[in-house]
C-alpha cells in the first residue's frame, strides 16, 4: 500500500494505492492519525485503493468517530466499485461522506 498526503493544516487528502488490509491498516492509521490535530476536513481518496478488508473500515470508522468528535469532516473520495460494494454491504455509505 501507497499513501500520499497533500494539503495544508486544515484541509488534507491522503490518496490511498493498493490493499487496505490487516497488514497495511495500521499504516494508514498512523499516519491518518498524525494529521487530525487541527484539521476541518480529511479526505481519504480511494481512487487507486484495489481492495479493503474489515480491518481497513475498522479504520476508516475509527477515523470518521474521532474527526466528528472534533467537529471535523472525514470524506471518502472516488472510491472503486468495488470499494463502494464493500461500504454498501457493511451500512457504511449509510454514515460516511462519499465523494464519487
Amino acid at each position: 500500500m501507497e499513501i500520499v498526503k497533500n494539503g495544508e493544516k486544515e484541509n488534507i487528502s491522503l490518496s490511498v494505492k493498493g490493499r487496505l488490509d490487516t497488514n497495511t491498516a495500521p499504516e494508514l492509521e498512523k499516519v491518518a492519525l498524525e494529521c487530525v490535530e487541527g484539521v476541518k476536513k480529511l479526505v481519504l481518496d480511494l481512487a487507486s485503493l484495489d481492495y479493503i478488508s474489515s480491518a481497513g473500515l475498522r479504520v476508516i470508522l475509527m477515523l470518521h468517530k474521532t474527526l466528528s468528535s472534533r467537529g471535523a469532516k472525514l470524506v471518502v473520495a472516488h472510491p472503486k466499485d468495488e470499494v463502494m460494494e464493500v461500504f454498501d454491504m457493511t451500512g457504511f455509505s449509510s454514515f460516511l461522506v462519499i465523494e464519487e
